[in-house]
């Protein structure tokens, strides 16, 4: 008896082995086509003529295109004996367009003719050598005083607000809930995401990010454990020594802009508590969202040219947290070569704010918050048009 069960469980074990070694194709038919009926082999040559429609196909130039990709070039190279790998130049092509549709790896199977598993693959590989390549050179704090006293006169040019070094602010970006991951990664708005912590200049550029933190995390923790805190604290970032406010003697520190999802410090501003503001409170909240708005504008123009923002990721939590970061340095890179269309910094789609969280105020805070707000109501600081903008 025990014999005829072991021989039917043995035939059985490998017949089950027999019909998974069975394929079908070693190349699906359809893949065999890549190099004739590929998006990338039809398209791609004809893109090229017209700047207009390449520009809308990758939301980059053809002269950004070309550096970007001779740049990469080295670190994409794959040689293959049995099959024509594929070069280079399509897998950046094809990391682009998931970049700028939001499409999953299944659509772009179809139309690049490229293996589903293939196609993620090409993109973890393409998204990290983006970010080693270029995020020191396209997107870092400056580490001189000559670099934020730029940043300075950007914004007091451009937002009426002097002694600002940047602006910063937090975003959730959807995920695709993780296994076993329980509620650590749902948000107050019940969704699923990770954090995008993010400052910029008054040129809608990111100067610092931090990203990866679970969406329940609150605001003030992830800022405080950001490596942005920290050097800060340490005295790491060499911020520029104090300055009179224009057409005053009395120095005041360079200072950080956040909204009121970030406690008030001797390094951050953040608007007053909107309950019974007097006059120079309103003036002076006024005056910090004016400037504050370019970090949502930043978060506008990326979201609007890379769709991938739009939908919740499904890819696992480290390839997320590679894309959100090849994508940031790709902003900032394209910034610096084609500047933006206007209309994308009308609206901010994609991202939602951090929760407000305010229960950490400094009096040193405070009264650094109060010196602002005493000079923009002054007839040194004032602007024109305030007193209008807030009734």
């Amino acid at each position: 008896m025990s014999f005829a069960v072991n021989a039917l469980i043995c035939a059985s074990y490998f017949s089950r082995r027999n019909k998974r070694r069975r394929r079908r194709y070693h190349v699906h038919p359809i893949l065999v086509e890549r190099l004739l009926e590929g998006e990338f082999c039809k398209l791609f040559w004809r893109l090229q003529e017209d700047e207009e429609k390449f520009f809308d196909y990758f939301k980059m130039s053809i002269r950004s295109f070309d550096e970007l990709q001779a740049r990469l070039q080295d670190n994409l190279k794959h040689c293959n004996m049995f099959r024509v790998p594929i070069q280079p130049i399509e897998r950046l092509a094809v990391t682009l367009r998931y970049f700028v549709t939001g499409q999953t790896y299944e659509d772009l199977h179809f139309r690049f003719r490229i293996g589903a598993a293939t196609i993620g693959n090409i993109i973890q590989e393409v998204s990290k050598n983006i970010w080693s390549l270029l995020h020191q050179e396209c997107l870092s704090i400056p580490k001189t005083q000559e670099g934020c006293l730029q940043i300075a006169a950007g914004f007091e040019t451009v937002a009426n607000f002097p002694n600002c070094i940047g602006c910063i602010d937090g975003k959730h970006v959807r995920i695709i809930c993780p296994e076993h991951s329980g509620s650590l990664y749902s948000n107050y708005k019940k969704f699923y995401s990770v954090v995008l912590l993010a400052m910029c200049d008054s040129d809608y550029r990111f100067t610092y990010i931090n990203v990866g933190a679970c969406g329940a995390d609150s605001d003030s923790n992830i800022f405080r454990r950001s490596s942005l805190f920290t050097k800060l604290q340490n005295g790491e970032i060499i911020l520029p020594p104090p300055k009179p406010l224009p057409h005053t003697t009395e120095p005041l520190a360079y200072m950080i802009i956040g909204d009121a999802a970030f406690g008030i410090s001797n390094k951050v501003l953040r608007p007053y508590a909107r309950s019974n503001l007097t006059h120079k409170k309103k003036i002076f909240n006024y005056r910090l969202s004016r400037a504050r708005r370019y970090i949502e504008s930043t978060f506008g123009i990326m979201s609007n040219k890379f769709k991938i923002f739009h939908r919740p990721m499904n890819t696992s939590l480290p390839n997320t947290t590679t894309i959100i970061k090849a994508c940031c340095v790709l902003h900032n890179y394209i910034r610096e070569r084609d500047g933006y269309r206007i209309q994308d910094t009308l609206t901010i789609v994609g991202f939602n704010d951090l929760r407000h969280n305010a229960n950490s105020n400094i009096r040193s805070g405070d009264a650094i918050r109060d010196k602002f707000a005493n000079y923009f109501v002054s007839p040194d600081g004032c602007i024109p048009w305030q007193n209008a903008c807030i009734f």
